[in-house]
């Protein structure tokens, strides 16, 4: 597993993540920032996730495509 986090009020909602990794991103449709998606958010928090292994290339991809790097991938 991988450990995801979100700074959330950093987000630009440039879409990035979410086109790239949308296994794992979406848009919050309550702010329109970036989120994990519900299947793998921690407590609920849209802003923390653990992924399976085979979604962390994908995760890792969407963080460095982030502008404003407010995207954290933790082995």
């Amino acid at each position: 597993m991988v450990k995801i986090t979100i700074d959330r009020p950093g987000c630009i909602s440039c879409e990035s993540c979410w086109t790239l990794c949308p296994d794992v991103f979406e848009q919050d449709p309550n702010d329109d920032l970036s989120s994990v998606t519900e299947q793998y958010r921690v407590d609920g928090n849209p802003a923390e996730g653990e992924v399976p292994d085979d979604l962390a290339d994908c995760a890792l991809e969407a963080a460095d495509a982030c502008p404003v790097a407010v995207i954290v991938v933790e082995d």
